[in-house]
C-alpha cells in the first residue's frame, strides 16, 4: 500500500504585504512537522508542494528537519483557491486591503470578524449560483483537487510514502471526495484544519483510506503557542 500524508502549511503573514510568506511562528511549525514525521517514521519517496510560497517554505523546513534530501516536485493542482479573488468578489471595496483591515479592526477583534466574512464569502462561493463571478468557480477547484488527488496516487511507489505541503481548501475537498460528503461539509473540515496538521490517506488495492485527518499532536505539549488555525 501507498501511503500519501498531506501537510498544510505553515501559519502564513495574515494583514501583512505578503501574506504568501510564513510567518516567524510558521517557519517554526515547518521544523516541528518535520520532525513528527520523523518521530512517527516516515521516510518519503517522494515530495510535493504547490506552487505558492507557504507550500514552498513549509516544504523546505520540513523537510531539513525530517532530512530527507528529497527534490520538492511542483504540483499546481495541489494550490489553495484564490481567497482575494473570493473575498473580492463578495465586496469590491476590499480590493484595497488597507480598507478591508479598517473595516475589521473597528469591532475591536480584527481576526475573529474576518473569519466571520470569509466564511460567508466562502459559502457564497461555494452555493454556486454566480459561478460567472469567479476567477475559478468552486467546481472548477474542486475537480482541480480530485485531479490532483489521482495524480499523487499514481506518483506514490506502491509500498512507499510521499509528503505533500499544501493548504487547507484542497485538504478539505480530499477528504470530502473520499468520505462522499457534500459541498457545503467539505469546508466544515477547512474551518478546523491546524497549520501543519497531517492528513493521512493510504492507497491499496481496493482504492483509497482516509486513515486520519488533522493530526496535530506535535504542536500541543510542548512550545506553548505552536497550535493555530489562520
Amino acid at each position: 500500500m501507498g501511503t500519501i500524508y498531506l501537510v498544510r502549511h505553515g501559519q502564513a503573514s495574515f494583514g501583512s504585504d505578503n501574506y504568501d510568506a510564513l510567518s516567524q511562528l510558521g517557519h517554526r511549525q515547518a521544523g516541528v512537522v518535520g520532525r513528527a514525521l520523523l518521530a512517527r517514521g516516515v521516510q518519503p519517496d517522494v515530495a510535493f508542494s504547490g506552487t505558492m510560497r507557504r507550500h514552498q517554505e513549509t516544504a523546505a523546513g520540513a523537510l531539513a528537519t525530517l532530512g530527507a534530501g528529497l527534490p520538492v516536485q511542483i504540483l499546481p493542482g495541489v494550490n489553495e483557491f484564490d481567497h482575494e479573488n473570493v473575498i473580492q468578489v463578495a465586496e469590491p471595496r476590499y480590493a484595497s486591503k488597507a480598507v478591508m483591515m479598517a473595516d475589521m479592526a473597528a469591532g475591536g477583534d480584527p481576526r475573529r470578524a474576518f473569519q466571520k466574512f470569509f466564511q460567508d464569502a466562502v459559502s457564497r462561493w461555494v452555493g454556486g449560483n454566480h459561478d460567472d463571478e469567479y476567477a475559478e468557480p468552486w467546481s472548477v477547484f474542486k475537480l482541480r483537487c480530485v485531479t490532483a488527488l489521482d495524480d499523487l496516487v499514481q506518483a506514490t511507489p506502491p509500498k512507499g510514502q510521499s509528503v505533500v505541503f499544501t493548504s487547507g481548501g484542497t485538504i478539505s475537498v480530499m477528504c470530502a471526495h473520499l468520505l462522499g460528503l457534500s459541498d457545503a461539509q467539505a469546508f466544515t473540515i477547512n474551518w478546523t484544519l491546524a497549520n501543519t496538521g497531517i492528513t493521512k490517506i493510504v492507497a491499496g488495492r481496493d482504492g483509497l483510506h482516509l486513515v486520519s485527518v488533522n493530526e496535530h499532536a506535535h504542536l500541543e505539549g510542548g512550545e506553548s503557542g505552536l497550535l493555530t488555525y489562520r
